[in-house]
């Protein structure tokens, strides 16, 4: 038993530290935004939010050994069964749902509400097994683009998929297009609200635009052929093919508007102050008042797009070409 309690403990330390770079939720614009101007009201995004962050809060804490490894260690069989029955126990998450078991046994909680919950958490307990293998069938759907650039805009809509603001504007696009096709109706300045919301849940990647190519991304990037226009180009493009088809069921056009402001704004911090970030986690944006002032000129981006006219897109572009080719030069 002693083997099995010093495996258990050195993968209750691995977990443990996985678990904090869940911390980058608090550097996301997204959320620091949403509660300053929703508060009370933002219930729904803030259950979005909590959905989005369950999945990658679910891991099987055994996923931290890699498999070849885990085979080698001098464990028992009867060692290797206790290891795989006590190692769930290591989640946060697992008790929490044990909680609600017993609160729904005693009718503080309904059934249905700790059957979701507890469906949700085993959707991420089981997809961290499948999850890399899933994940790579799927991205090597991802299109190739016309031009030079065309492997180097796809590696970067991969690298986009692998964060969670992706699947935040994502589960914000969906409702919003559910509440549309079944008839509700929204006034325009809800649409525009929404439409901002769903730019703003990929506010903090842009501003963060080399964080997933690891701490000599930038360093290979200037070793490549090409100027450095032409790279910020491709990470511009990746997040527009993402960005703009999200605010299609909502208001397209000051979605545009707002994610070229907002890019525009983002080549300053990506180059000066790069970050790494980490897969499956949410993006840190820049320092809390440049992510505030971002936000409100993005806002006045779109807003101004939705209600003076789409000629507004011409001074937006103008601005995002005008910092491509300042922030690209040698």
């Amino acid at each position: 038993m002693a083997r099995l309690f010093a495996v258990l403990k050195a993968l209750g330390a691995a977990f443990r530290r996985d678990q904090k770079s869940l911390e980058s939720a608090a550097g996301n614009h997204f959320f620091i935004v949403s509660a300053l101007l929703l508060q009370e009201a933002g219930g729904f995004i803030y259950l979005i939010v909590a959905v989005v962050l369950l999945f990658p809060a679910s891991t099987d804490p055994l996923r931290k050994i890699p498999e070849s490894r885990l085979a080698l260690w001098p464990l028992e069989p009867r060692e290797r069964r206790l290891l795989r029955a006590i190692s769930p126990w290591l989640n946060p998450v697992s008790w929490i749902i044990a909680g609600l078991a017993v609160w729904s046994a005693r009718g503080k909680v309904t059934f249905g509400l700790w059957g979701l919950a507890a469906a949700l958490f085993a959707a991420g307990f089981l997809l961290s097994d499948l999850r890399r293998v899933s994940a790579e069938s799927l991205w090597r759907l991802v299109p190739g683009f016309p031009g030079r650039l065309s492997q180097l805009i796809r590696k970067n809509v991969r690298e986009m998929l692998a964060t969670l603001d992706f699947y935040c504007a994502l589960l914000i696009s969906l409702a919003s297009a559910v509440f549309r096709i079944s008839g509700v109706g929204l006034p325009p300045e809800g649409l525009l609200a929404l439409t901002l919301l769903v730019v703003l849940a990929f506010s903090s990647y842009a501003q963060n635009l080399f964080g997933l190519d690891a701490s000599g991304g930038l360093g290979r990037y200037r070793l490549l052929p090409l100027p450095g226009w032409k790279v910020l180009a491709a990470k511009d493009a990746a997040f527009l093919v993402l960005a703009i088809p999200l605010t299609l069921p909502l208001a397209p056009a000051a979605g545009f508007g707002a994610a070229l402001v907002v890019l525009a704004l983002g080549h300053g911090p990506s180059l000066h102050n790069p970050r790494t970030q980490k897969r499956w986690r949410f993006s840190s944006g820049a320092p809390l008042m440049t992510g505030l002032l971002h936000t409100a000129l993005m806002a006045m981006a779109g807003s101004a797009v939705f209600f003076e006219g789409t000629w507004v897109l011409a001074p937006c572009a103008a601005a995002w070409a005008a910092s491509l080719w300042y922030y690209g030069r040698p």
